[in-house]
């Protein structure tokens, strides 16, 4: 016995992770995130997923506190998290990941933006979502991702002597001894 094929909702776009840049924009033109950002900064793009009914727009890191501050008057009105991944020994190595909510409108957008080992400096957002404060000590703490202008930019979780940043995935097993 087979089981029935789900029905897509009308609302949903049915896009695949795999299309490029271009199709998925097509295809979430209705978006309110896509909307904003591609009226706000139309060059800020990199790329854009549409997988599992999330959306993830890459926006170049010079870009994010006007992507950041495009997707807020768009509606999303709150900040979930601020996270990084290291992808050493790929480049460029370090991924900075904003999960952020529209309560209006029940929907979720994901900006990342890449930046190189040499130079991991992105600016800070906190003054268009003072949430991300904390998130971005974070990240500095573990990653060592620099946050410029950044209001407090200090270790958050390691001791303040500590060397190096253990989520790095050239960091040691046992530390720095």
């Amino acid at each position: 016995m087979s089981t029935p094929p789900t029905a897509t909702p009308a609302s949903e776009p049915v896009i695949s992770g795999l299309l490029d840049k271009e199709s998925v924009l097509a295809a979430m033109a209705d978006n309110a995130a896509v909307a904003a950002l591609e009226s706000a900064i139309p060059d800020a793009f990199l790329d854009a997923k549409f997988d599992r009914h999330e959306l993830t727009l890459t926006v170049t890191r010079e870009e994010i506190v006007a992507a950041a501050k495009a997707i807020q008057d768009a509606g999303y009105n709150f900040l979930e998290d601020v996270t990084a991944v290291d992808w050493y020994p790929s480049s460029p190595r370090f991924q900075v990941t904003y999960h952020i909510l529209s309560h209006g409108m029940k929907e979720r957008v994901r900006l990342r933006v890449m930046l190189d080992d040499a130079d991991p400096v992105i600016s800070t957002i906190t003054h268009v979502w003072p949430s991300a404060n904390f998130y971005e000590r974070e990240v500095f703490d573990l990653f060592g991702i620099r946050f410029s202008e950044h209001p407090n930019l200090r270790r958050i979780m390691m001791p303040d002597e500590w060397e190096g940043h253990p989520l790095r995935k050239d960091y040691p097993v046992e530390g720095y001894r």
